[in-house]
């Protein structure tokens, strides 16, 4: 029926939908090629029917420019709205095209409704969060959640218009078994994947997100959400890369993938992780190759674990690695990370390392990506500071530390003032 086409649909069947030219516009992709790519599952337009009409939709994929999600949400110990509104704000402000709400304190619902009326950016979440927060507030354990707790939180989710929701539904008993062939160092560390893997041994059945994935197909086609297929073996140590239990999920997902092509639902593949440096290749390459050319949607990775207070530059420098590998959608990691929850200068801090890394591999994947770079040069060159300051990443940090050291001559910089090369080079000419 009609009211029931996903972009998907409606790429297949020729009709250009008003987010996909939205998208090809703002791409410089020509409308049929980019529904070309929708339609064969290499691209996702993440775009709830029920959102409503402040947001502005992001093509995730193939020949796209690579996007940015940061995340917000609320703890059992830091649960306050007005916080995570500030973190949203920041997070669009600083350039992000998504935001996922990771909520595990307060009124779940209506955080994540106020959090999605007051953003335009792509939205995602994590709906076992809502699931075993649910079941504990019902006198139950997280590993007392029923099926219909798990399928009742992605409906919900769904239905208050949540643009793309995560789904473990490769934590299975096969890549469980896989997963405990090989001893790693940290063991789970994605929430999910620990929630899912315990809930299997425990309860010794298969996990409801695999067993009914059909469900969750129908959820999520009736309201055009995209499944962000969940890394629940993403690795949380360099030591843990890359064993029998990520790829075993990496394999289920793949199949996954190409039941939501049948069905007409968008996909993303979330990856690691915590990656060595020269593994990330291949790690792409290989996700890539198991899931069909999927989008892949990765958090860093981080490329060393020693570094708590600056994990938003060992993240940036295995984002740029695997946005250079192919990687088309990365999840900020803020200077926060392994120690508590982001604030609102951590999300900021996080969203511009993260830009930073997916255009410095995005320059070597698309030569006109580095007319950006080329136009602030000249600028540079032509000692045009405000110019060259408005057309940076990130204006107003850029005049902020330049106003910190001023000059004596504004023509030059604090640190070589009348020995400025390009002065003296215009000076001699």
């Amino acid at each position: 029926m009609p009211e029931k086409m996903t972009q998907m649909d409606s790429a297949r069947q020729g009709k250009l939908t008003p987010e996909l030219l939205e998208c090809a516009a703002a791409e410089s992709i020509d409308p049929q090629d980019l529904a070309a790519q929708v339609a064969s599952g290499l691209v996702a337009i993440p775009a709830n029917k029920r959102r409503n009409t402040k947001r502005r939709a992001y093509a995730v994929g193939q020949g796209c420019r690579p996007k940015v999600n940061a995340n917000v949400g609320t703890s059992k110990d830091l649960c306050d709205i007005d916080t995570e509104l500030r973190k949203l704000k920041a997070a669009e402000d600083a350039g992000a095209e998504a935001v996922m709400d990771l909520s595990t304190g307060g009124d779940l619902r209506e955080i994540r409704k106020l959090l999605i009326d007051s953003t335009a950016m792509m939205f995602g979440s994590v709906p076992i969060y809502e699931a075993a927060v649910n079941a504990t507030a019902a006198g139950r354990t997280v590993l007392e959640m029923n099926p219909d707790d798990m399928l009742g939180a992605v409906r919900t989710h769904a239905e208050d218009g949540v643009d793309f929701v995560t789904v473990h539904a490769g934590v299975t008993q096969h890549s469980v078994r896989a997963l405990d062939s090989d001893k790693r160092i940290c063991g789970v560390v994605s929430r999910g994947g620990t929630m899912l893997t315990e809930w299997i041994r425990r309860n010794g059945r298969e996990n409801p997100l695999y067993e009914r994935f059909d469900e969750v197909i129908e959820i999520c086609r009736e309201h055009d959400v995209t499944i962000s297929l969940g890394d629940g073996f993403r690795p949380g140590a360099l030591a843990d890369a890359f064993d029998a239990g990520q790829i075993a999920e990496l394999t289920i997902l793949g199949e996954l993938v190409r039941r939501c092509r049948d069905a007409g639902v968008q996909t993303i593949v979330e990856g690691p992780g915590h990656v060595p440096l020269d593994q990330i290749e291949t790690q792409v390459m290989t996700a890539k190759e198991l899931t069909s050319g999927a989008p892949l949607y990765l958090l860093g990775p981080l490329v060393t674990d020693v570094a708590p207070g600056f994990d938003h530059i060992t993240s940036a420098i295995g984002a740029a690695n695997a946005v250079r590998a192919g990687a088309d959608f990365i999840c900020y990691v803020t200077p926060a990370e392994h120690l508590r929850l982001p604030l609102e200068k951590d999300v900021r801090d996080g969203v511009i390392a993260a830009r930073i890394a997916a255009h410095a591999g995005h320059i070597t994947r698309d030569p006109g990506a580095r007319r950006w770079d080329d136009a602030v040069s000249r600028l540079r060159r032509d000692r045009n500071w405000e110019e060259s300051i408005a057309k940076s990443m990130s204006p107003e940090d850029a005049r902020r530390i330049r106003s910190e050291g001023p000059p004596m001559d504004d023509s030059v910089c604090s640190m070589c003032g009348d020995l400025c090369v390009f002065k003296l080079a215009d000076e001699n000419n």
